[in-house]
């Protein structure tokens, strides 16, 4: 449905303009590397909801990661988070998924497309009869469970205060439940619910960033995402955690999200402890290899 090549994206130009793109959810596409071999920035195959058939003229070592997508191997099912070896002229059939929204086609090595602004990720989605050079390589089976799908809902997205939310009054944004609609994408989520009352003054366009929970002028929320302009002119009611920025990657049109406050030190500490647990995995799955090899 949209495949794209994405490594960390390209953090440094947004002075430019340019948004930070990559991976939606970079979580997943650090572990799938980790699997790999690879280092974090590695680039590989975003999948959204529906994914692509491929095959290869070599021996190529891969793993599928993320949203537990449905996947068969010349028609064999296999499991979504297992690595596996694909050789010379398998057909690798990536369908749909259950929950989430996004997964990662890791192959060790890395996708070697060429660098535009110091990132390989693509600036627009894969069409059919692509090639995708890479390395060619093989790999013993590993296996990662992780539950990147909320069991509850609605989903519960932590935020600390936007920089207008002064101009709000009440809690009409903290006591309601939204709804994610399907006019939403990679530059933001559209969301509806009781509309917020809106300020009566004029903002003029300033900086925002992945994360930023704009307030429209019709009182509905559009949350930033990784593709989101770097410049904005509506309101900022509130601003998604860092550690909870890979949740919206995997948020699907219909599901319904509420909003959780938490002070500048709580964050703080959310992010340390996301970068604490990803810093684990690595430093297992790089120990498991080395054994393994």
């Amino acid at each position: 449905m949209c495949t794209l090549i994405v490594d960390q994206g390209r953090p440094r130009w947004r002075s430019l303009g340019v948004p930070v793109g990559g991976a939606a959810d970079r979580f997943a596409l650090d572990i799938g590397n980790a699997l790999v071999g690879n280092p974090p920035d590695a680039a590989a195959l975003e999948i959204s909801l529906n994914g692509p058939t491929l095959t290869t003229d070599s021996e190529v070592a891969c793993v599928l990661f993320g949203a537990p997508f449905e996947m068969t191997i010349d028609g064999t099912p296999h499991e979504a988070g297992k690595t596996f070896t694909l050789h010379r002229g398998e057909e690798l059939r990536i369908g749909g998924t259950p929950s989430g929204m996004r997964a990662y086609l890791c192959v060790r090595g890395g996708l070697q497309t060429p660098i535009i602004l110091d990132s390989r990720s693509s600036l627009e989605p894969l069409a059919a009869g692509a090639e995708l050079p890479c390395q060619a390589g093989i790999l013993h089976t590993r296996h990662f469970r992780h539950d990147f799908v909320w069991n509850a809902e609605p989903r519960v997205l932590r935020v600390v205060d936007g920089t207008q939310a002064d101009w709000f009054r009440g809690d009409a944004f903290d006591s309601q439940s939204f709804t994610v609609t399907p006019a939403s994408n990679r530059m933001g989520l559209r969301l509806r619910g009781a509309a917020l009352t809106p300020p009566e003054r004029e903002l003029e366009s300033e900086p925002v960033c992945p994360g930023s929970v704009q307030v429209t002028r019709e009182g509905q929320c559009i949350i930033l995402g990784v593709d989101g302009q770097t410049i904005g002119g509506y309101p900022k009611i509130a601003q998604v955690v860092s550690a909870d920025l890979d949740k919206l990657a995997q948020l699907r049109p219909g599901e319904t999200i509420r909003f959780q406050r938490v002070t500048l030190a709580e964050a703080e500490a959310l992010y340390r402890a996301k970068q604490t647990e990803l810093r684990e995995w690595r430093t297992r799955l790089r120990t498991a290899e080395a054994f393994a090899s």
